[in-house]
């Protein structure tokens, strides 16, 4: 396999999960009685660039379908998180009712809400109908298509160039990294802004998030390989900040490289510098994560066992990705985890890929009164123990599982 980056051959292993279904491919109750497409979910390092990326199998038409399951709306932390961006990114930039703001992967409309609310103009792009319908229902303007440079080149031909873009947590997700980071170059006015968050490679391996990894991921991120491919499609990183969301992301700042003016803050060097430190262009950071994702795995299998020996009953919280590639890696299965609870009811009355453990409404919760109650979002565990406190009542406990097991 080559590089999507820079296309060279790739020898290098960082983790091999085995195979699964798409973690968003939820199953109906008709489905169940046929077969599950896997894929393996396999990750590599190019030792060129330093892109961290899944190997080739999953196009991304049968994992972005018309009916996804991921709505950003249902997380009251995330939605916080979107409505502080924006106030900050009006504030730095004094945006006004004369700009245009564009969001590459606006989900449910959960961001751009908020630029509406403040009467500055703004279009989403978002290529799955139904995230794209409940936007549209906010009363958001949606382009439903997958972005890349011949789609910048349809808008700016419209007349919608960018004083600002966003794009959260997409640029992981995009097979074509280089077109996607270039139409970013096309899209933007000469004093545009574009806006990227995403998680950082370095809390991934540092925090052992192994079930970060599925398929919807193609690439996991580094400032180092993001600033290459950044330079190498058009665009100027000149500022970085840390971020808590998503167990350690990063928001980087870029500007077009022919006409842009401001200064790289020196948040980049240190950041770099941190990098550079911790080894991430050296094959000797990625040895040793398979052994980690392992341990993880066997202490959390050995803990479903036990409970149930012991006669105690777990359920699980929150149907997320994530919790797909932990359930899936580790083999669970109804008879150790017979639900998992989830506020969307696009997830409701569903089954999850592979493991085909029901989802359920969280009244279920407060009807069986499980001894335990696994978090499988666990960026999510302060929001969710808080919405949840109630299990305290008869005696229940929380669950995480990465980075290591943890009972309280």
């Amino acid at each position: 396999m080559k590089c999507r980056h820079c296309h060279s051959e790739l020898n290098l292993s960082f983790i091999d999960l085995g195979a699964a279904p798409p973690s968003n491919a939820y199953l109906t109750l008709s489905s169940l009685s046929t077969p599950e497409k896997h894929y393996p979910l396999r990750v590599l390092v190019c030792n060129e660039c330093w892109l961290v990326q899944t190997e080739d199998y999953a196009n991304a038409n049968e994992l972005f379908s018309a009916d996804y399951a991921y709505f950003s709306s249902f997380s009251s932390s995330w939605l916080a998180h979107a409505e502080h961006y924006v106030e900050s990114m009006i504030a730095r930039f004094a945006l006004t009712a004369n700009a245009l703001v564009i969001e590459v992967a606006a989900n449910d409309g959960y961001l751009l809400q908020y630029v509406k609310a403040h009467g500055i103009p703004c279009l989403g792009i978002e290529p799955t109908t139904s995230t794209a319908n409940a936007a549209r229902a906010k009363g958001i303007d949606i382009v439903e298509d997958f972005f890349g440079v011949a789609l910048a080149q349809s808008l700016v031909a419209q007349g919608k160039a960018a004083d600002l873009t966003a794009a959260n947590n997409v640029l992981a997700h995009v097979p074509d990294i280089n077109d996607f980071v270039a139409g970013f170059a096309v899209l933007l006015k000469p004093s545009g802004v574009a806006t990227f968050e995403f998680p950082h490679l370095l809390r991934l391996v540092t925090d052992n998030q192994f079930d970060t990894i599925y398929h919807e991921h193609y690439s996991y991120l580094s400032l180092t390989a993001v600033q290459r491919i950044f330079a190498d499609n058009s665009l100027q990183l000149f500022d970085v900040e840390e971020l808590t969301t998503h167990g350690g992301s990063l928001r980087v700042y870029a500007q077009r490289n022919d006409v842009g003016e401001r200064a790289v803050n020196p948040n980049v060097t240190q950041l770099l510098t941190i990098e550079t430190k911790a080894g991430i262009s050296t094959p000797a950071f990625y040895s040793g994560f398979q052994a980690k994702a392992d341990k993880v795995k066997n202490d959390f299998l050995r803990f479903l066992i036990d409970a149930k020996q012991a006669g105690k009953t777990v359920a699980a919280y929150g149907a997320a990705a994530k919790g797909n590639t932990l359930l899936n890696y580790a083999g669970v299965r109804p008879d150790l985890l017979p639900y998992v609870v989830d506020r969307n009811p696009a997830k409701q009355h569903k089954f999850l890929p592979a493991s085909r453990i029901p989802i359920v409404d969280e009244i279920q919760l407060q009807q069986t009164k499980p001894d335990y109650v696994v978090i499988l979002p666990w960026n999510l565990r302060t929001e969710i123990m808080a919405q949840l406190a109630y299990i305290r009542d008869w005696g229940g406990q929380f669950v995480t599982v990465v980075p290591y097991l943890t009972v309280e």
